[in-house]
């Protein structure tokens, strides 16, 4: 069985259009037999990345010095195959998603290597990630808005020497609803969705063609 760990970072919580997306992405991975489980950074009291030493890399050996909520979360994430950061899109992320992606690194081994002309490192032995999945909602109509946090995540699989498994966009997420309830358009976008997550245990990827029912557009575009 594939296990999974979905972050997410909206201080909304289950109250946003990021829940709303990622519950039908969860939905459509634990229709494929993949056990998921949902943890809200803003629920957590995650204090930043602060000793300003690389504590973890050096006399912690893995461990953190700052006393807080993620420990709680390291043993959580050391036991997934996958892991799923899901955000609204903010400049770039939300402090709490800040804060939890920032304190991800004690699970990085401290050995520095070259690969394709740019230095990587890698998960330490004891985390079972594989995959890294982006789940991210928008409030601008393109979705070349999500661009510079795709590029965070896709770095963060990239230095961990994980694949990153891709990327749920959904801008202009509000067109999604009228009046607080999920449109026809709306519902065809959460079918795309859960379909990725199907595939992406099912098929250990999600294909263009969901991908792109995901984030196609809802709204005319407006001016020249």
């Amino acid at each position: 069985m594939i296990r999974a760990v979905a972050i997410n970072g909206s201080p909304q919580m289950q109250k946003g259009n990021t829940a709303l997306v990622l519950a039908s992405f969860i939905q459509g991975m634990t229709d494929a037999g993949s056990e998921v489980e949902l943890v809200y950074a803003s629920r957590l009291k995650v204090k930043p990345c602060s000793c300003g030493v690389m504590y973890c890399w050096n006399d912690g050996h893995g461990a953190c010095c700052v006393q807080d909520d993620m420990q709680l979360l390291y043993p959580k994430l050391k036991a997934a195959d996958v892991l799923i950061l899901a955000t609204p899109v903010y400049v770039p992320l939300p402090g709490d998603m800040q804060n939890v992606v920032n304190r991800l690194m004690p699970l990085i081994e401290p050995k520095l290597e070259r690969r394709q002309g740019r230095t990587r490192a890698r998960f330490r032995e004891d985390v079972g990630i594989q995959k890294i999945v982006l789940v991210a909602t928008s409030g601008w109509r393109e979705v070349e808005n999500c661009d510079t946090v795709v590029r965070i995540v896709k770095e963060l699989a990239e230095d961990a020497s994980v694949e990153f498994a891709g990327a749920v966009l959904r801008p202009h997420s509000d067109a999604m609803k009228v009046d607080d309830k999920v449109t026809q358009d709306g519902e065809a976008v959460l079918d795309a969705v859960r379909r990725a997550g199907n595939e992406l245990v099912g098929q250990g990827r999600m294909s263009h063609e969901a991908l792109a029912a995901i984030s196609r557009p809802l709204i005319p575009e407006e001016g020249p």
